[in-house]
């Protein structure tokens, strides 16, 4: 009698969480808590200041597609690279596949970090194979393997400087504890698995686990909490415009809008905010605050 009481109580318990969460309004995975429309936390927002968004803006960013049918705008190409053979003392421990391999600054810093804390976890023979590649390149890869494992150059995300290829000294990725740290882990650096395994009818690429595009926080979060790939993650964005997600201690709003000319943008003054185009036809304005720089009203979905 006993132990189906203390069931009945566990049981009861467990309903009463749930329901609290449901009154808190958001649902929180892999410790990403992501907001719904009807649920969005109350913001003062009574400080606000106008960004004149210029049409070049569409075609540059962390956020931009490209793909077969969207090239790569002359614009969002980095200015600047450094050959990683030549400038080993950048590496870090981590090895390059050979002497042609070149890197925004920005990016490589951004991989260094990234292997700390995989270092920190005992993960530590990786091997960049592939960085930025300018059409030149592009087109001998093209040339050489075809379509079936390249795109036409101008169509290939290596042509932004924000995907890398990404090896293992020990083995083929999809085996290797680099490619599986990476896998679970590299969304929390701001990397997304670009094409994987199940998602090659929405990107029109073969499951490539080595292929990692950066697309920064809190956007590679919500991916990974929603299980998107970028050309989902844009449609989403375009559907709901507006998305709040908490993470790591901060409150981020990201809102699309569709590009008009001069279209001015009210972006709250005492938050830090980046933007970036989509490619196609729209920009994406992302916000940030401290999560204890204002009260959050709670509400319940609907």
């Amino acid at each position: 009698m006993k132990k189906w009481l203390y069931g009945i109580i566990l049981l009861l318990l467990l309903g009463y969480g749930i329901v609290l969460l449901q009154q808190e309004g958001a649902v929180e995975r892999k410790g990403v808590l992501l907001y719904t429309d009807e649920t969005l936390p109350q913001v003062p927002d009574n400080k606000q200041k106008s960004l004149t968004i210029d049409r070049e803006e569409m075609y540059r960013g962390d956020l931009v597609l490209v793909n077969l049918q969207y090239p790569v705008h002359e614009s969002a190409k980095p200015s600047h690279v450094i050959n990683l053979f030549e400038n080993q003392r950048l590496l870090s421990g981590f090895g390059v596949l050979d002497n042609s391999i070149e890197m925004p600054m920005d990016m490589l810093q951004r991989f260094v970090d990234m292997g700390e804390s995989a270092k920190a976890d005992g993960v530590n023979q990786f091997l960049i194979t592939s960085g930025y590649r300018n059409d030149e390149s592009q087109a001998a890869l093209y040339e050489q393997y075809g379509s079936e494992y390249a795109n036409p150059p101008g169509h290939s995300e290596h042509n932004l400087g924000l995907s890398i290829d990404i090896g293992s000294s020990l083995g083929l990725m999809k085996d290797a504890p680099e490619g599986k740290w990476l896998e679970n882990n590299a969304w929390q650096h701001g990397f997304v698995l670009r094409y994987p395994e199940d998602k090659r009818d929405i990107t029109g690429i073969q499951y490539e686990p080595w292929h990692f595009r950066y697309v920064g926080i809190p956007h590679s979060a919500i991916m990974m909490d929603r299980g998107f790939v970028l050309e989902e993650y844009l449609t989403f964005l375009k559907k709901r415009s507006r998305v709040q997600a908490e993470y790591n201690g901060k409150l981020y709003t990201v809102s699309y809008y569709p590009f008009h000319e001069n279209e001015k943008l009210s972006v709250p003054i005492d938050g830090s905010y980046s933007l970036s185009g989509n490619n196609m036809d729209g920009v994406i304005v992302t916000t940030m605050k401290s999560i204890n720089a204002f009260p959050v009203k709670p509400a319940t979905i609907k």
